[in-house]
């Protein structure tokens, strides 16, 4: 493309230089020629006085010898014979043939006739008789083509320099060019490999500066998405934490055995499988926050499914329960399916984290401008509330993989809204999930309320755990 635009240019800088320089030095030529006859004809027309007093050839000899081109024996002077048999007068040296004399006294004005070296000039003068004298004056071939030949040696220098000069030019331009497309070039083909962290500088004309600010934002689209497969895929792995949980409990009631140790040896692998695959998935952001009309769930309805899933499980451990605020809807601005994730997310952490018959709470607040989510138990509490919010902090810890109070916060966080952890009424940890309504910031408050419903305890146990998952 370079070399292409290299050429182009050359080929119409030489048709413009051709087209330009040569009519210029045709006239330079013709100019030169006119200034040479010009000169000429007014050094002839110094002897018209001379002929007009007398025709004498001494008078006439005399005054051809005084001018300059008389002296070089350049002039010559044709005077008639008075009478039709006599003799008539030359003086000088002749150059031009007598036809054209005859037709330069008959037309009566200046005329020039090509001879030998050069041109001779024909200039008539009227005598005081009557008769017309011609004064020839030879120019040579040099005076007419006098500074013709400098002026096309620097015509011809000027095209020179304009063609060098444009292929200077041509070759920047086509440097300027090529040199970003070349580097999208580069880059595509580094993204097409796999080499996702390939990025085009944003510069040079604006059509590829237009491409490479697409390409760079099609590469973070690639990323992007690429994240959320991965990101999808630890949450799909994460949501298995809740059956498998179940699956845990159940396996530890079956007492000893065969048979038991390995049902509890394949949940426990089970367990290890996925938190692998939690582990792998890479950081993304996915959307969490619905959209389009009538878009989004009710919170209450999704608290009391849920918690008829996980009922089961606090009565078996001896675990109280209660359930607040979910006696009318609450509709918020997340899918459905997200917010299951993040309250079984919330309510897993209750169970795998802390020990049997500890109490728990459910509390949805509704406002104005928010829906709180309260998740609140009698636990040990966490250390660092801080940490257990950024992701993959606690997943050296009892198996934790970092991810389910990630998904809580994405959430909250995908409504405008954000999650806090402190100390709940009921002396261990208190969940607290903003969820804003339309996507506007603000805070709220919330208060627990007491009150808890009796709930079998079941024998047996897996024992009291000190970490929560964060």
């Amino acid at each position: 493309m370079r070399w292409a635009l290299v050429k182009v240019c050359l080929a119409v800088t030489a048709m413009v230089v051709v087209a330009f320089a040569v009519p210029l030095g045709l006239v330079v030529k013709e100019m030169a020629r006119d200034r040479a006859f010009s000169n000429a004809e007014r050094r002839a027309a110094g002897l018209a006085p001379v002929l007009a007093i007398t025709t004498d050839r001494d008078e006439l000899d005399k005054a051809v010898a005084t001018t300059e081109d008389g002296a070089a024996g350049r002039l010559a002077v044709h005077v008639p014979a008075e009478a039709p048999d006599g003799a008539p007068l030359e003086i000088g040296t002749r150059r031009a043939g007598e036809k054209e004399l005859t037709a330069t006294r008959e037309l009566g004005r200046a005329s020039i006739t090509e001879v030998p070296g050069g041109f001779a000039l024909l200039q008539p003068t009227a005598l005081s008789s009557g008769r017309v004298a011609v004064v020839e004056l030879f120019v040579p071939e040099g005076d007419v083509s006098n500074g013709v030949g400098t002026a096309w040696l620097v015509l011809a220098g000027v095209g020179a320099a304009l063609i060098v000069g444009s292929v200077a030019v041509a070759d920047r331009l086509g440097v300027r060019m090529v040199q970003p497309a070349q580097r999208l070039a580069g880059a595509a083909h580094d993204l097409g490999e796999g080499r996702l962290g390939a990025r085009v500088p944003e510069e040079g004309p604006p059509e590829l500066k237009s491409a490479a600010v697409a390409f760079n934002s099609m590469a973070d689209q690639v990323i992007q998405l690429l994240a959320n497969e991965r990101e999808l895929a630890a949450d799909l792995s994460h949501r298995l934490r809740t059956p498998l949980t179940v699956l845990r409990l159940n396996a530890a009631s079956l007492g000893s055995g065969p048979a038991a140790e390995q049902t509890r040896a394949a949940v426990e692998q089970l367990e290890r499988e996925v938190d692998i695959i939690i582990r792998t998935a890479r950081e993304a952001k996915p959307q969490t926050q619905a959209t389009g009309p009538g878009a989004g769930c009710d919170a209450a309805e999704v608290v009391r499914e849920r918690m008829d899933f996980w009922s089961a499980l606090a009565e078996d451990e001896g675990r109280r329960v209660r359930v607040a605020g979910v006696e009318r809807p609450v509709r918020i601005p997340v899918a459905r399916p997200e917010l299951v994730a993040a309250l079984d997310a919330l309510l897993g952490n209750v169970f795998r984290h802390t020990p049997e018959g500890t109490a728990f709470s459910i509390d949805v607040h509704n406002g104005e401008d928010a829906v709180i989510v309260l998740v609140s138990d009698a636990g040990p509490g966490i250390a660092d509330p801080a940490a257990a919010l950024a992701r993959g902090n606690s997943g050296a810890r009892d198996g934790s993989t970092g991810l389910g109070l990630d998904i809580v916060r994405r959430v909250a966080e995908g409504t405008g809204g954000d999650v806090r952890i402190g100390r709940s009424v009921l002396g261990g940890t208190e969940v607290r999930v903003w969820i804003g309504l339309g996507g506007r910031a603000g805070t709220a408050t919330a208060t627990g309320h007491r009150g808890h419903r009796p709930a079998r305890r079941r024998r047996g146990g897996t024992g009291a755990r000190r970490a929560r998952e964060s």
